[in-house]
């Protein structure tokens, strides 16, 4: 029997992940499969243990369940610990290990992808939830010169910058219009703005010469973000695509020790062929 791995979610039809982890082990070879795996807003850990039970090796964590697996963990990394959340599990007998990889997919497609350097640049993170929490560490260990968080309930803001407080200097923006640092260098989208197909205000003059406006969405057109952070003055744009291939690779080196090429998947996911 081959290794199975799985996506577990609610909902979960939407997900790219099993066509890229098929293609992931098409790859390289590897003996596994992956599936999508609904499971019921309190059936969480029942689901976890049959899966388990039937050759399950390893699994990825989406809405609403990262707060879950890291609760369910029994070793946890330091990324998943600083996050409080976890996106991909390791199952090693009755251990289970809680990852996240979010930041390091999100720094490695900044980075080795795009080419745009993060070590003393300003950086303005808009939202303070679950998906700004897993991103914070990595970008912070990259040693930006500021690392600012804005969103519209500030109590979640300052929840955040206490969270994170250890690591280094980060301030809050009381709201989106009035942001303690004029210009930044890498502007990133963190909020459900673009999921729901709202706009993001942002002020004028935000973005610096050189500037990336960066949104976690992956989407087949461009966010209302990337178009308003076009026309503010943003010299380069990206969506979230790179960041989920990047983060998938990660969770597959995590499980079966090889890391998987990922610039094709990349774009086959830009320009919708996968």
């Amino acid at each position: 029997m081959s290794d199975a791995y799985a996506v577990i979610g609610n909902p979960i039809t939407h997900s790219r992940s099993p066509l890229i982890h098929a293609e992931f082990s098409k790859q390289t070879k590897q003996d596994m499969h992956y599936k999508a795996l609904f499971a019921p807003l309190n059936g969480f850990t029942e689901a976890i243990r049959l899966f388990q039970q039937n050759n399950g090796k390893g699994m990825n964590v989406t809405i609403p369940f990262k707060s879950h697996a890291y609760k369910i963990s029994t070793q946890l990394t330091e990324q998943a610990e600083a996050a409080q959340a976890v996106n991909t599990l390791v199952f090693n007998g009755n251990e289970i290990h809680g990852h996240n990889t979010d930041g390091t997919g999100l720094i490695r497609d900044i980075i080795t992808n795009l080419g745009f350097t993060i070590t003393s640049k300003r950086i303005l993170i808009c939202g303070a939830g679950g998906a700004a929490s897993g991103i914070i560490l990595p970008l912070l260990k990259q040693k930006p010169s500021v690392l600012v968080i804005s969103n519209r309930t500030v109590q979640k803001a300052y929840k955040l910058q206490n969270q994170f407080s250890s690591y280094n200097n980060i301030m809050v923006s009381d709201s989106n219009m009035d942001i303690p640092e004029k210009e930044f260098d890498l502007v990133i989208n963190a909020t459900s703005t673009s999921l729901i197909g709202k706009p993001l205000l942002l002020p004028q003059g935000i973005f610096a010469t050189g500037s990336l406006a960066y949104d976690l969405m992956y989407c087949n057109e461009q966010t209302h973000f990337l178009q308003s952070s076009q026309k503010e003055g943003a010299w380069h744009l990206s969506d979230g695509s790179g960041m989920l291939v990047e983060q998938a690779a990660e969770s597959f080196f995590l499980w079966r020790g090889i890391r998987p090429k990922t610039k094709e998947l990349i774009k086959m996911l830009k320009e919708n062929r996968l």
